[in-house]
């Protein structure tokens, strides 16, 4: 009887972008300016505020800036809010995001 041979295919596909270290975390959010991101989905509008309400009530001076101000991140208007947030949080001074996705 003849041995069977199957060819095998590594499922994943090839790596497209290098990594890269993560951006070190802020020592501390006092006096900080933060960005709220989301991407429309999933009570973001209801939850984030929340967010916003108990950073603010343990971090002084703490600023932020609402999902709002920059669109949504996901869908017809994702490629446009994304290439559009350097330049916006550096206008902003924008130290740090939080970046709230569902689904």
């Amino acid at each position: 009887m003849a041995e069977e041979r199957y060819d095998v295919v590594w499922p994943r596909g090839t790596k497209r972008v290098e990594r890269q270290a993560l951006a070190p975390r802020l020592p501390s959010l006092e006096g900080r300016t933060l960005a709220l991101l989301w991407n429309h989905v999933f009570r973001g509008d209801e939850i984030l505020p929340v967010v916003e309400r108990e950073l603010r009530s343990r971090y002084r001076g703490l600023n932020v800036v609402s999902w709002s101000t920059f669109g949504s991140i996901y869908g017809a208007e994702e490629r446009r809010t994304i290439a559009a947030l350097p330049e916006r949080f550096r206008e902003l001074g924008v130290d740090g995001v939080i970046s709230a996705v569902g689904c």
